[in-house]
């Protein structure tokens, strides 16, 4: 499986909970060792959207592929 399939897998483990509040998250680009995702609904102008991306999202990501640097939200 190759790294972007196991991202958009790894998005899709962490997607109900986002959603049970309401937002979501797309997968944009991986580049770089980065990850590009955007966040939707309710995560979008959620204040607490920078901590969901960091401390959910991205340490999700980082865990299962350990090459992955960052994860960002792409405006």
């Amino acid at each position: 499986m190759d790294t972007v399939a196991k991202i958009k897998e790894v998005l899709d483990q962490v997607r109900p909970g986002l959603q049970a509040d309401g937002g979501d998250v797309e997968f944009v680009d991986y580049k770089d060792q980065v990850v590009l995702v955007r966040l939707t609904g309710a995560c979008g102008s959620c204040p607490m959207s920078t901590m969901t991306l960091k401390m959910g999202i991205e340490k999700a990501v980082k865990e299962a592929i350990p090459e992955v640097k960052s994860v960002e939200n792409f405006m």
